[in-house]
């Protein structure tokens, strides 16, 4: 007489099988690319996956929680930016990622690039200051110990002699009061034009 439960097994493990192998077959996730005018010191502002992005969001009442600053070019983009740490072992703070990297399916639902209007003496001048933070602590609460990721920006640029025309919002929340930079309030000079479709 057969082991019925050999039966169910073999059943079992046959299902397995087919789904592996299906995954295996199953397209790729589309890597993001910038447009083709994109160019090295523009945003990349991305809607973030994790349960802080909706935080943010809900606090700024748009559709990005984050933003970078684009390096390289075509086939080797890189985003510098202010974060918690993404990476085990690695401290919170000022980092460069490559662009595949910040915009992975587990970190970033949205993508959207805008081109920030400056001469290019003001682009190169943003991008050394971008550069220069690279390793400085990530802080919200303490300008002098950090900065974050909108700050970082908004910093860089301004340094670099851009009127970005624009002013942060005034939060009121138990952990958080003051004046912050958040991804609408960049997004709201007339000095950005949006390059790329995502979230309103």
């Amino acid at each position: 007489m057969q082991n019925p439960r050999r039966h169910v097994w073999i059943a079992a493990a046959a299902l397995a099988l087919s789904l592996r192998a299906a995954a295996s077959f199953a397209p790729a996730a589309p890597v993001f690319e910038p447009p083709a005018d994109a160019q090295a010191g523009d945003l990349i502002f991305r809607q973030g996956a994790e349960a802080v992005s909706q935080a943010v969001m809900a606090a700024d009442g748009g559709g990005y929680s984050h933003v970078g600053i684009l390096l390289g070019g075509p086939g080797g983009w890189q985003v510098l930016h202010a974060t918690p740490s993404e990476v085990p072992g690695r401290p919170d703070g000022v980092v460069i990622d490559s662009l595949a990297f910040f915009a992975a399916p587990e970190r970033s639902r949205h993508q959207g690039v805008y081109h920030v209007q400056a001469n290019e003496p003001q682009r190169l001048l943003a991008i050394a200051h971008a550069q220069a933070q690279v390793g400085r602590t990530f802080s919200l609460t303490d300008p002098q110990a950090g900065t974050y990721c909108t700050q970082l920006v908004w910093q860089a640029w301004q340094d670099a002699g851009l009127d970005w025309q624009a002013t942060p919002s005034h939060l009121q929340l138990p952990f958080i009061a003051g004046d912050y930079w958040l991804p609408s309030d960049l997004r709201a000079s007339p000095r950005l034009r949006q390059l790329s479709a995502g979230p309103q």
